[in-house]
């Protein structure tokens, strides 16, 4: 009988999300509103975390989050997640990036217009009963450069939203290609252009330490006087102290902030500064975009607790649910494959290249990989995963590699795993018989044939007449019984290797009585 599968929900969330939850066969419990330590008391017990902004999920929450295997924040920004200890832990954390693009969008594209307008400040005049028409005169939006800092999903859609306006729009992001640029109809610059050039700048990346304070005291020095900024991504994008005095000085004509460094923001230096606007991050508050997150979360974490899809993940690769169960027997494949070095060769691991032919040259590799590094890394660890191991690879210092190969070779599909260590090269490889079960192919340049399940042991002798009888004996002797007995040699009289399958776990001591078989090199006892 499958076991129960848990979700909590920790903030308030659309109800769609819980449905969507028990519709997939997901029991999901709607608890919001707790502090700290009273979600640490409960959290143990769920496979999920689906949350907004309230909850914090500290290193302390994931501790005590001993069953978590997924965190699901709906809606784009994952501040209040501590990325790296979730990802030692093993645990995925999933975001939306798309359910509230448009809204986002939206209301930089409607604060661009109440700059452009002074729309606020003429507002409360008027409420106020002074009809003050001379006062407010505005600017066209037609015809004037908007500046993008950052064009990816939300910021592509500004530029299609201001060309349609009939602006201009350059764009500042290493990441865009000029290809993409020209299907965008935008034109790509760089950052001191943008500021040098653009009537309005509005950002759209995300905080991290590269972009904190993009627009610093010295970079808006650069803009061009009169310029109107505009920031609905995210706060710590701006220095907030430089941009009141800019504001002050004029060199910046007007200012739109939705999000500020600290939020909630209840005090800061440009509350009251003319030409001044502030929204409570309303970026995403529509109520399209609160239902369209909600399905979103619920459904990625669904794929990813049911079938091992992965989508929007901030810290692994994208897995969809489609592709799942076609790579699953691969990543089966090179987890054993990870496994049967790691048991071998140890913790003498310098670098690690993963080659992939044939069949599985035409799928996804990097599940591939990180099952190759999962298996291989599970023999330091036992709280390894698909998750964490690349992140324990790079802590270790490993160098790790992805080759594709387009040749056909002897098997119709492929997956080979080369390590180096302080020795050289080892290398092994297995294919997939029926297209779903592993076998191993090739270990260390010797060909063999083996399934590697279960307990088993790995021995190294001299090839030798006599020697398997004396193998078979010592066994028999301990009581060890033989499920299956694959071999394989270099040349005759050479170097040999076997993998003996046996019906139960092999003690250290039959171990030592193997070794001291005559041409018995090396033995090592196996689990899979």
């Amino acid at each position: 009988m499958p076991m129960t599968v848990k979700v909590l929900i920790s903030d308030a969330m659309d109800p769609k999300a819980a449905a969507i939850f028990r519709e997939r066969g997901i029991e999901v419990d709607e608890i919001t509103g707790k502090t700290p330590e009273e979600l640490k008391a409960i959290v143990g017990g769920y496979d999920g975390l689906a949350i907004r902004s309230s909850t914090k999920v500290t290193r302390d929450l994931l501790d005590a989050a001993s069953k978590l295997k997924v965190v699901g924040r709906a809606g784009i920004g994952v501040d209040n997640v501590d990325i790296p200890a979730a990802t030692a832990r093993g645990v995925v954390v999933m975001n939306t990036p798309f359910g509230n693009s448009i809204t986002t969008a939206e209301h930089a594209i409607a604060l661009i217009f109440a700059l452009a307008r002074q729309l606020p400040e003429a507002d409360a005049s008027t409420q106020a009963g002074k009809w003050e028409k001379n006062r407010f005169m505005g600017v066209e939006v037609t015809g004037k450069t908007l500046g993008l800092i950052g064009a990816g999903n939300i910021g592509s859609i500004v530029a299609a939203r201001a060309l349609g306006l009939k602006m201009k729009v350059v764009a500042f992001d290493p990441f865009l290609t000029p290809e993409r640029a020209i299907d965008l109809g935008i034109e790509k610059a760089e950052l001191d252009e943008l500021l040098r050039r653009a009537d309005f700048i509005t950002l759209h990346t995300p905080l991290t330490d590269q972009t904190r304070n993009i627009l610093s005291r010295e970079n808006i020095a650069r803009t061009k006087t009169g310029v109107r900024i505009i920031n609905c991504a995210r706060g710590g994008l701006i220095d907030e102290a430089a941009l009141k005095d800019a504001l002050d000085s004029g060199q910046v004509a007007g200012a739109a902030l939705d999000v500020f460094e600290t939020e909630p923001a209840k005090a800061s230096p440009l509350f009251g500064t003319p030409n001044f606007i502030s929204t409570p991050h309303l970026g995403a508050s529509t109520s399209e975009a609160q239902v369209n997150v909600a399905i979103q979360v619920a459904e990625q974490m669904s794929d990813y607790l049911l079938l091992g899809g992965v989508t929007n993940a901030i810290n692994m690769p994208s897995l969809s649910a489609e592709e799942a169960p076609r790579l699953r027997p691969y990543m089966a494949l090179a987890e054993k494959l990870g496994k049967l070095v790691g048991q071998i060769v140890g913790e003498d691991v310098r670098s690690v290249a993963v080659e992939v032919e044939g069949a599985a040259a035409q799928l996804n590799q990097k599940p591939i990989t990180g099952a190759v590094l999962a298996g291989l890394m599970g023999t330091y660890s036992q709280t390894v995963n698909m998750v964490n191991a690349p992140f324990l690879a790079k802590e270790r210092g490993l160098d790790v590699r992805e080759v594709r190969h387009d040749r056909e070779g002897d098997y119709h599909t492929l997956v080979a795993l080369e390590v180096g260590t302080s020795s050289g090269t080892r290398r092994v490889a297995g294919t997939l018989f029926g297209n779903s079960g592993p076998r191993l192919v090739e270990m260390f340049g010797v060909e063999v044939e083996a399934e590697l399940e279960g307990a088993m042991i790995y021995i190294v002798n001299n090839d030798a007449p006599g020697f398997i009888g004396k193998l078979g004996t010592a066994l028999g002797e301990a009581g060890i019984n033989i499920a299956t007995f694959n071999l394989g040699r270099r040349a005759a009289g050479g170097e040999a290797v076997a993998l003996i399958a046996v019906d139960s776990d092999v003690p250290h001591s039959v171990v030592e009585q193997l070794c001291a078989i005559d041409g018995v090199r090396r033995v090592v006892p196996l689990t899979f």
